[in-house]
């Protein structure tokens, strides 16, 4: 792969061995329940790793107020692909390697209905570390990514009505490592990421209409391997990432699709890379885990206030993780899954209650992996898609389903007996008073 990646390869390598000798964090077991049944879609292509030093762990919890159960494999193993939840229902999921010399041009749909994958198009060109955007009109735009060979500057488009991919105009600029966001007037916003010039502080926007992109108003740092976030007032938010030096970004900076500028707002509390930003309910955004300036997985986690601009910590996880997934459940909390932690890749899982800023285990995956995919589907159950499992390229998906509280059956309403009408009390008539007895 071109561009700084493939030193950070090495980097992270050798930052792995001197992390195995980190103690793992303490466990909180605390028991979590669910409340009732939106969806909040999360991406993210963590750098291309190989040959590991890691161990597979699975940290296992008793407690568990969610369960994750096997279902269809995939027809190839895979690693930093994507998967996009389609207008029907049914996900794409598409690229990857497979930790051969070749990314992947194949793609395949898991249907929820069947528990089943079917392939579909291949992609014109193989690649990984891309993105994947579904558009208003239902076609999904993969954007750059890498080859073993090259960063790319190609894009594509999947139509799911016939099943092909179709070539789109290219990126101005080649680059992997970036983010993708559609924004509300339709348009794509691709920012940062790298390629064989190193990182990039360039942004464009790609116009489905014209099927072309256009340069907008560059980042104030460059950076790779950040996330991306709209807001709810329409601006994207991007935090942390790494910078051309290697170096690992505390900064965040907002972009504003009206004038199309990007100012700076408040720092991360903590310089993090490979972490997951996810929207919540109430407007906040959760930054997770990650990879940190201590070169360890991160068990910190912290807050941005849009109306102040500032981030807050939060609880911590119980498990520092980089190269996992967060999703946000219909019931408001945030599910953390997987990912590569101080001793290696691991299964544990949590989650984040927003309402009291903890943490607590649920229910373990059945594989360990990382740089896997979750997507929230229209029932509700979070899909997860094959990743890594330690040099190990999984073709498993498993289903997180949470634990509804049982629905207390009804207490039967009696129905009252009807209240006797009581017989009306005769009147007793008077008895005429005897007519007095005439005297003799």
């Amino acid at each position: 792969m071109g561009g700084p990646l493939g030193s950070e390869r090495g980097f992270c390598n050798s930052r792995g061995l001197t992390s195995l000798f980190v103690s793992l964090a303490g466990v909180l077991l605390a028991l979590f329940a669910f409340s009732a049944p939106s969806a909040s879609l999360w991406a993210q292509g963590p750098g291309h790793q190989q040959n590991r030093p890691f161990d597979v762990v699975k940290m296992v919890s008793p407690v568990s107020s969610g369960t994750w159960t096997g279902t269809g494999s995939l027809n190839d193993a895979r690693f930093e692909h994507t998967a996009t939840l389609l207008l029907n229902g049914i996900v794409l999921v598409a690229g990857g390697g497979n930790g051969t010399q070749n990314t992947l041009a194949s793609a395949e749909l898991y249907d929820p209905a069947t528990g089943t994958w079917t392939g579909t198009g291949s992609l014109n060109i193989g690649r990984s570390d891309h993105t994947a955007t579904l558009l208003l009109n239902g076609m999904v735009l993969v954007a750059g990514g890498a080859t073993n060979t090259d960063t790319l500057a190609s894009a594509e488009l999947y139509d799911s009505a016939t099943g092909t991919w179709s070539a789109t105009g290219d990126l101005n600029s080649a680059r992997s490592g970036h983010t993708a966001t559609l924004l509300p007037n339709g348009m794509v916003l691709v920012a940062g990421g790298n390629n064989s010039s190193g990182i990039l502080a360039s942004a464009e926007l790609y116009d489905p209409a014209s099927g072309s992109w256009v340069s907008t108003g560059s980042l104030n740092n460059g950076r790779a391997r950040h996330t991306a976030t709209l807001l709810p007032n329409g601006t994207m938010l991007v935090a942390g990432g790494v910078d051309f030096n290697g170096f690992l970004l505390a900064s965040a900076e907002v972009y504003d699709p009206a004038s199309g500028n990007w100012s700076a707002t408040g720092d991360l509390n903590v310089a993090r890379r490979d972490h997951t930003a996810t929207l919540l309910p109430d407007g906040r955004v959760l930054a997770a885990g990650g990879f940190d300036d201590n070169f360890s997985a991160s068990r910190s986690a912290e807050l941005y206030d849009l109306a102040s601009g500032n981030w807050t910590a939060t609880g911590d996880l119980n498990g520092g993780r980089y190269f996992h997934t967060a999703t946000l459940l219909p019931n408001g909390t945030a599910l953390v899954a997987a990912g590569v932690g101080s001793a290696g890749v691991f299964a544990s899982a949590e989650l984040y209650d927003p309402a009291n800023g903890s943490w607590t285990f649920t229910g373990s995956l059945n594989a360990a992996r990382d740089r896997h995919t979750a997507t929230l589907l229209s029932n509700g159950m979070v899909l997860v898609a094959a990743g890594d499992g330690s040099n190990n390229p999984l073709t498993s998906a498993e289903l997180y389903e949470t634990q509804q509280s049982p629905t207390p059956t009804p207490t039967p309403t009696l129905t009252p007996s009807p209240t006797p009408v009581p017989r009306p009390t005769s009147t007793p008539r008077p008895r005429p008073s005897p007519a007095p007895r005439p005297t003799l």
